[in-house]
């Protein structure tokens, strides 16, 4: 495929490095602009403005397949994307940081708005980090969340503790709940795919699927005792923490916001009216224990600032709190939060990774989602029609990966070696970044 970039920066580098080995990728933009890291990749560079036809003409637009927009400036990005739509066919993802553009975006396809000048897909990375700091805060203890099949199936994450039953273990004999899988372990930073000999070690980041119920058999069993959270704290009122509040206050849960900002905290309290709006600075070791925020079950940090997210996210731990959970706006600064003791550092960046990949793959075969700062990605894969039957200990996959969820119909099954395939079903697939050009390549229908 090709696929033109417009933006020189950390997202357009982490796009251009997840895809440039199988495919022709084109940069646009201004080279006072342009990262060191693109140096290393083996792509090549226009230098002007995406918005400007006879720049799109010598990135050789027409023959593109996907154009992504993701400048610092959403005016640049939405009329980039505007000028390409009507030069060439090229399916076009638009990078917005406003919420008002993102919504102006999402109407211009509808009926009533019938136009040929439109963006297919528009990317908010805001709102796609809150959505998935959202699913993790809201089941104790996990690192990771992620659901499938409208929520019947799901994939979470955990660190084993040091007095855990699971310690020294081997897979095969640990008694997971039916229809639970483990499909991944991260250990030392390296992310691989168990197998039934691999003996469980502390601090392992352990990865299952499974139906829902199972999978809440599973952490009562292993991870926790009826543990529910209920009392959320963040720090930082901007887009992001009003958001999250607003999706928790619908949960009832008690929930308590610390922004420095007085004229801001003005402004979520009229915008939120079941939580608890302190004017505050996160970093006061003072204010933490006079809010008494050691009693909260999750605390996240969420400032646009990675240094402050890092220092706030170190004194809640301190104080007690079990469960972190930190913004990081370099997505590189993501291992070294957990490395010090933060327990979920999210990056907008990785979350909005996971939507793109899912738009370039094939019409049978998407991205559902990465785990690990994309260490780690969950494959969906639609059987075609003239499928041949077969179990799944006969399936000769090119790399190592678990299909670890078939959907077929409106049934849910967690398969074993001897499950049977059927044409038409939807596998959900786990595999290392490394595999998973190779499996979705199997898989791949022309």
């Amino acid at each position: 495929m090709k696929i033109i970039i417009f933006g020189a920066n950390e997202i357009g580098s982490m796009i251009a490095s997840q895809f440039y080995t199988a495919n022709d990728i084109t940069v646009i933009d201004e080279e006072k602009n342009k990262l060191d890291a693109f140096n290393k990749l083996d792509i090549s560079f226009v230098d002007g403005n995406a918005s400007s036809i006879e720049v799109l003409k010598q990135a050789n637009i027409k023959d593109a397949d996907f154009f992504i927009a993701c400048t610092e400036s959403d005016e640049l990005n939405i009329v980039a994307c505007l000028t390409v739509k009507h030069i060439s066919e090229a399916y076009t993802m638009c990078f917005v940081r406003k919420e008002s553009y993102k919504q102006s975006l999402g109407i211009t396809k509808d009926a009533e708005y019938n136009s040929d000048m439109y963006v297919d897909t528009v990317i908010w990375p805001k709102e796609l980090l809150t959505q998935e700091i959202f699913r993790i805060i809201t089941v104790a203890k996990a690192l990771d969340v992620e659901n499938f099949a409208g929520g019947r199936a799901r994939l979470l994450e955990y660190k084993i503790a040091e007095n855990s039953p699971l310690v020294n273990k081997m897979v095969k004999h640990c008694e997971f709940p039916k229809d639970t899988l483990i499909v991944g372990i991260k250990r030392n930073e390296e992310l691989f795919i168990p197998s039934g000999e691999t003996v469980l070690k502390e601090e392992d980041r352990v990865i299952f699927m499974g139906l829902s119920h199972s999978l809440d058999i599973l952490a009562g069993k292993f991870f926790h005792e009826k543990e529910f959270v209920k009392k959320v704290a963040i720090i930082g009122g901007g887009n992001i923490g009003l958001k999250l509040a607003k999706s928790l206050e619908d949960l009832k849960l008690d929930i308590k916001i610390i922004e420095r900002d007085e004229a801001r905290c003005e402004f979520l309290a009229e915008q939120l009216s079941n939580t608890l709006i302190i004017n505050g600075d996160g970093t006061d070791l003072e204010l933490l224990n006079e809010e008494e925020i050691s009693n909260a079950d999750v605390v996240v940090s969420v400032t646009n600032n990675d240094e402050k997210n890092l220092l706030c996210s170190l004194l809640v731990k301190q104080l007690g709190v079990n469960r972190v959970v930190s913004r990081v706006t370099k997505n590189a600064n993501a291992d070294l939060f957990q490395k010090v003791g933060v327990d979920i550092a999210i990056s907008a960046i990785t979350a909005s990774l996971n939507e793109i990949k899912s738009n370039l793959c094939g019409t049978n075969i998407g991205i559902l989602a990465t785990v690990e700062q994309g260490k780690g990605e969950v494959l969906k894969i639609v059987l075609p029609e003239n499928f041949q039957p077969m179990k799944i200990m006969d399936l000769k996959l090119p790399a190592k990966g678990i299909v670890g969820i078939i959907q077929r119909r409106n049934r849910i099954i967690i398969p074993n070696g001897t499950t049977q395939l059927m044409s038409e079903d939807h596998l959900i697939i786990f595999t290392t970044s490394e595999n998973a050009p190779a499996i979705r390549e199997y898989f791949k229908v022309d």
